[in-house]
């Protein structure tokens, strides 16, 4: 026997031959190279929208964190299902994932537009966000999708700004005007307006303009200056109405089939969470950035007026959904639990936020608001 040891050289040449046999005798253990997962997805908005921009938004930072190893297409709302089917498309594996919002599931279950679309307990979007991440709110939700055996996984994010009270022929000035009004809304917001007299029609948001137009609503609301102007409200109203309690806490709602995701590695399940808080962030800044433009906008080039709504309003608000909460937490026990997770969570949240973060008009008032003239010698 040689006492020579074998080269390196040679050894790593024979481990090669060896490999290349073992591939083609089909041995197992041996794993081809994979091209890139891909996934289509729908949004509810249509493609002109900024929400579906926020959806392009998230999609492409989830393809870059993942050097293209995930590529998810966004198409627009409708080109695979309508808006409010979203939903059952995800779950049944029609799309592998969607964007939207989640008070669009309201049919299926009314706890669902629990995300958003209520006073919330004095909190905003993103106390809302907290609530679900930190107080309870995401375990409730696998739990509630789970009771209507919708095969999702849901990642809400992207908090909105209080939402206008909406689109009008004239000044709303007492709540009595919503009467027989023949209103555009979504989620628990339809049993809050249909509370203070509201005829109320639930449509997505690329139909409301047209039904306006037609005559088959006489007000809507749908979301922020960006989104209304882009959708055309000024054109068929030139009376808007800010400030509202019907959807102040509202968030967007990134879907994926769970099938689909669960069998993703772990680290792409990773980025996919991680892209959603970055994507969260991002939309907050984007918003504050279009939205300001846009309301600046639709005052000097749309001519449209805007009005703050009454307090009284408001208050009936308040009062109305208090109404609706005895109903639906009276025969849903799940409304129930949210709601009583969410008022606790509040009550801490809210009271420290308002003990703590100064009131900013004092400061806007003293940099851009008018001087009073100097008075003359």
């Amino acid at each position: 026997m040689s006492n020579q040891q074998p080269s390196r050289r040679k050894f790593l040449t024979g481990a090669a031959a060896g490999a290349t046999g073992a591939a083609t005798l089909g041995f197992p253990g041996i794993v081809k190279a994979q091209g890139p997962i891909t996934m289509r997805w729908q949004s509810t908005w249509p493609s002109k929208d900024i929400f579906h921009e926020y959806a392009l938004d998230y999609a492409r930072k989830v393809n870059d964190m993942t050097g293209g190893d995930l590529r998810i297409e966004v198409l627009p709302a409708g080109a695979v299902v309508p808006a409010f089917g979203l939903l059952d498309a995800v779950s049944k594996g029609t799309l592998d994932g969607g964007h939207g919002v989640l008070v669009y599931h309201y049919g299926k279950q009314n706890a669902l537009a629990l995300w958003g679309s209520s006073p919330a307990f004095g909190m905003d979007a993103n106390m809302l966000l907290a609530w679900h991440k930190y107080g309870g709110g995401k375990e409730l939700l696998t739990k509630l999708y789970a009771s209507i055996g919708a095969n999702v996984v849901s990642f809400p994010y992207g908090p909105m700004y209080t939402q206008p009270l909406g689109w009008f022929k004239k000044p709303i000035t007492k709540w009595e005007d919503f009467k027989g009004l023949k209103y555009r809304t979504v989620g628990i917001s339809i049993d809050l307006f249909t509370g203070m007299g509201a005829a109320v029609n639930a449509l997505p948001g690329g139909e409301i303009v047209p039904a306006i137009d037609r005559g088959l609503l006489d007000a809507a609301e749908f979301n922020k200056a960006t989104s209304d102007r882009i959708l055309g409200f000024p054109d068929v109203s030139k009376v808007c109405m800010l400030q509202s309690y019907h959807q102040n806490a509202e968030q967007l709602e990134i879907t994926f089939n769970k099938t689909r995701y669960d069998a993703l590695p772990s680290k792409m399940q990773a980025i996919i969470a991680n892209a959603v808080e970055a994507a969260s962030q991002d939309m907050s800044w984007k918003s504050i950035h279009r939205y300001s433009q846009d309301y600046i906008e639709l005052q000097t080039k749309d001519k449209v007026r805007f009005y703050k709504t009454p307090g009284s309003v408001l208050q009936k608000q308040l009062e109305v959904f208090d109404q609706v909460l005895a109903k639906r937490t009276a025969d849903n026990p799940m409304f129930k639990e949210i709601t009583d997770s969410q008022r606790k969570f509040a009550e801490r949240a809210v009271k420290w936020e308002q003990d703590t973060v100064v009131d900013r008009r004092m400061a806007y008032n003293y940099y851009f608001g008018k001087k009073p003239a100097a008075k003359k010698a």
